[in-house]
């Protein structure tokens, strides 16, 4: 069985308050971007994983997919003998929500491929326990996000008139480093009824409180933004936190990246 992860967005995101817990209680809109990863998973005499394509920083029995099948595993011993291949297309370190991607689609392959009839939310209770954007990815459709963003209210929403475009520079932003800038403060705007107003009017309505505490200490990531602007995107954001942004443009129109190093283009 093979599936394809994709990353995601976030359109705002407000950190509202600090939790007792030590985390963060969020606000934002997640929606799916067609940039994927590729996982295959087949029947094996025993587990296996290998991951190939974009290196990654950690060790591989660190990464989310293998986490994602051995707590499923705990439950359903009869996924234990997989061998999983993940092939990375999705930067990390972007705020596009990969390994989290990666984590549920091995959950709900499992399900499917071992016939284990798990419902979305048995499923996303697992992803929860994996990180707090990975359930989302397991229904994989726009979703207004609270708690850490693992509460999820579905949203009717439909970009399907524009396109985006999507940069990463080479700087690498740690959650830690993001928020160490932050102050919880509530959102002014509900995004749910900012998304609804026309994307023009966007680029005064919806804001990542990250980039004030990213852009100090990386103008690339600025700059790119403010290019996207400079070349027509109807809206433009850092997404997570950080480091890739994205633009969106009127479908159709041709974009002149030419100032654009090519390694960061990932999407356009």
């Amino acid at each position: 069985m093979k599936v394809f992860p994709n990353c995601k967005i976030n359109l705002g995101l407000s950190v509202v308050e600090r939790r007792p817990d030590g985390y963060h209680n969020l606000e934002t809109l997640f929606l799916p971007v067609p940039l994927c990863d590729e996982l295959t998973l087949e029947p094996a005499e025993k587990f296996s994983f290998e991951q190939n394509g974009i290196l990654l920083d950690n060790s591989p029995l660190d990464n989310l997919v293998v986490k994602a099948h051995h707590l499923l595993s705990e439950r359903y011993p009869q996924v234990e003998k997989v061998s999983i291949s993940l092939k990375k297309n999705i930067p990390f370190g972007a705020g596009l929500g990969g390994g989290s991607s990666d984590a549920a689609f091995t959950l709900t392959a499992l399900n499917a491929l071992f016939d284990l009839g798990c419902s979305f939310d048995e499923l996303e209770g697992y992803a929860a326990k994996i990180g707090a954007d990975c359930a989302f990815f397991v229904q994989n459709r726009a979703a207004y996000a609270t708690g850490i963003g693992d509460i999820l209210e579905p949203v009717d929403f439909d970009l399907s008139d524009y396109h985006f475009v999507l940069l990463k520079p080479s700087d690498h932003v740690s959650t830690k480093e993001a928020y160490s800038g932050i102050k919880p403060t509530p959102s002014k705007v509900d995004l749910r009824e900012a998304v609804k107003q026309p994307i023009e009017k966007w680029k005064d309505l919806i804001v990542n409180d990250f980039e004030l505490s990213v852009f100090p200490n990386h103008p690339r990531i600025e700059f790119l933004k403010n290019h996207l602007y400079e070349k027509g995107a109807l809206y433009a954001s850092m997404t997570g936190s950080g480091a890739a942004v994205f633009g969106l443009f009127e479908k159709g129109k041709v974009v002149d990246l030419s100032l654009v190093q090519e390694e960061e283009i990932i999407l356009r």
